[in-house]
């Protein structure tokens, strides 16, 4: 029995909040006089606001019922914009790159009772390098589908998020094909996590995921095919009735099985939302007042032309008959002569190839006409600030800086830029810790689980990572496992504006004790490790060959770093 088990008595009536089943009731709104509160906002006496409504409704409530449209919208504008595919490609450039790094941190201390590095560094390299075999395997060992290495399946995570608000995977155990380790990762379709209509009853699901009391969910339903899928139609031979598998998060002894990573707005969330749904409709008006700009402008650039006639009203009336003119006369003469003329000149201009305007054709007309040339279209030009302020907005809401997605780097200076690519790389940080390197921990764990049970690590020969629980072959993943699976992960580099200058301020930060360099070479998407070992086979390569670099001497670093230390101000004020 485990320690912890002598205490539950002490815990046996305490009470759990759950998810709420209750309802409260509210007063009404007050009204007349008393309708003044005490804030502005809440003023319904003002007709600017008067009418603004906005319901209590609990998260779900809000999000669940407009998903649908939210995520069919999204998509369709992904799809077909420049700027927001433009903007959607800077999330995973910045976020995850052309190479996501693992760089694993065990801790011998919680494993051992005391710090041995030279265990750590042994179980580091080899776990790594067996990772990196088969993560960026070419032959995709880490995607059940074998279409995807690691970093190209981590890059899918990212884009599905921004598009969706959320990210579903499932752990597949595959035997059947020759991989070297049998766990792979099947990315699920959003659209397929939906409740099976004979449970749509069962208080306890909603939207596919089944809750315990507290919350927590314990198993997705999962649609064995996408509901607008091409298939058989219904009533032919091979038309099956959809359905639904219930699959629970994780196995009994812990391992996971579903992977559902989204960022809760508010308590009792149980989906996500796509952060662009606020900026849905601007960025579809966008896209629409472009296009209309530019069809304005080829409009523009056409011609258009009229034949009119010279002859004189009075000609006309007399060629017509003279004679007693009724306006029932008037409309009966000009019909006639409108039809005969006409049919005339459509006879003569169909006759006629030099009325085509090729080139430089100069036209011959029918006697008394002319031809007119007229602008087909007039509308305003393209106005270059209203569009900024567009993707300004646009901007915002997908977390990147203006310049970075329109790439207009016109009116950007040195510090405008820099400040710029701070706030863009804050925010991707957090993305990269929320999603990326939450689905690549999970993801690595589940292979390291096999590894180690399987014996392909041998620096973890003899290490427990699982609590023995009667009757079951495997007990619970323990708090050993969870040392031996920390990690880091290195993703995109930060980019340098001024190479010359960061590079100095990297070097001060390490020589002062300000970090380290592991910090300094994540910034650029490498790791410290790799560079030093390639360093120390330069080093040696170089010593045995007698070669020297100017950047090597050590006579020119220590100048360069005299040149490089801050200057004394050895002035008297004069």
């Amino acid at each position: 029995m485990a320690i912890t088990d002598d205490f539950d008595f002490l815990f046996d009536d305490a009470t759990s909040v759950g998810t709420p089943g209750g309802s409260v009731t509210v007063p009404a709104a007050p009204s007349g006089d008393m309708a003044q509160g005490a804030f502005e906002a809440a003023d319904r006496l003002n007709s600017s606001i008067a009418l603004w409504s906005s319901p209590l409704k609990s998260i779900d409530a809000e999000i669940l019922p407009d998903k649908e449209i939210i995520e069919g919208r999204s998509r369709d504008i992904l799809r077909n914009d420049a700027y927001v595919q433009g903007g959607a490609n800077l999330h995973k450039d910045n976020i995850v790159g052309s190479h996501y790094l693992l760089n694993v941190r065990p801790s011998s201390k919680i494993i051992f009772g005391r710090q041995d590095d030279k265990w750590e560094e042994e179980f580091q390299e080899e776990v790594e390098e067996k990772w990196e075999l088969y993560s960026d395997s070419s032959d995709n060992w880490f995607d059940a589908s074998r279409q995807k290495n690691f970093t190209e399946s981590v890059r899918l995570a990212v884009g599905i998020h921004l598009m969706s608000g959320e990210v579903l995977a499932a752990s597949e155990w595959i035997t059947d094909d020759g991989s070297p380790f049998k766990t792979a990762i099947q990315f699920v379709d959003l659209d397929r996590l939906s409740t099976d209509p004979k449970q749509r009853y069962d208080s306890e699901i909603r939207e596919g995921i089944r809750f315990n009391t507290r919350g927590a969910p314990i198993a997705y339903q999962i649609r064995t095919e996408h509901p607008s899928d091409w298939g058989p139609l219904f009533g032919s031979p091979n038309y099956r009735l959809p359905e639904w598998k219930e699959i629970p998060v994780r196995k009994p002894w812990g391992r996971r099985q579903i992977i559902h990573l989204f960022e809760s707005i508010r308590p009792d969330q149980s989906r996500g939302i796509t952060e662009m749904a606020a900026a849905l409709k601007e960025m579809k008006l966008t896209h629409t007042w472009r296009d209309l700009n530019i069809q304005d402008a080829v409009v523009n650039a056409t011609y258009a032309a009229a034949i009119t006639s010279e002859l004189p009203s009075d000609q006309v009336f007399a060629s017509l008959g003279g004679g007693t003119i009724t306006p029932e006369k008037i409309q009966e003469m000009v019909t006639n002569y409108a039809t005969g003329y006409l049919s005339s000149v459509a006879q003569y201009a169909g006759t006629n190839r030099g009325l085509q305007i090729d080139g430089v054709k100069i036209p011959h007309l029918y006697p008394g006409t002319k031809l007119d040339i007229l602008n087909a279209g007039k509308g305003g030009a393209l106005n270059p600030d209203f569009e900024s302020s567009l993707l300004r907005y646009i901007a915002a809401s997908m977390g990147v800086s203006y310049e970075q997605l329109s790439r207009d780097y016109t009116k950007t200076n040195y510090s405008s830029a820099r400040a710029a690519m701070n706030e863009t790389w804050k925010f991707m940080q957090s993305r990269k810790k929320l999603i990326a390197d939450k689905f690549a921990t999970i993801t690595f764990r589940l292979w390291l689980e096999e590894a180690i049970n399987s014996g392909q690590i041998t620096s973890a020969t003899g290490i427990q990572i699982y609590d023995p629980v009667p009757g079951r072959r495997f007990g619970r993943l323990n708090l050993t496992f969870d040392a031996l699976s920390k990690c880091d992960w290195i993703g995109a580099s930060r980019g340098q504006i001024d190479e010359y200058k960061e590079t100095q301020a990297a070097v001060l930060r390490i020589t002062n004790g300000l970090s380290t360099a592991e910090d300094e070479l994540a910034r650029l998407g490498k790791d410290w490790r790799k560079v030093y070992r390639q360093l120390k086979r330069e080093m040696e390569m170089r010593e045995m060959m007698g070669l020297m670099f100017t950047g090597t001497d050590p006579a020119v670093l220590a100048a360069n770093a005299a040149a490089m230390a801050p200057q004394q101000d050895t002035s008297n004020g004069n």
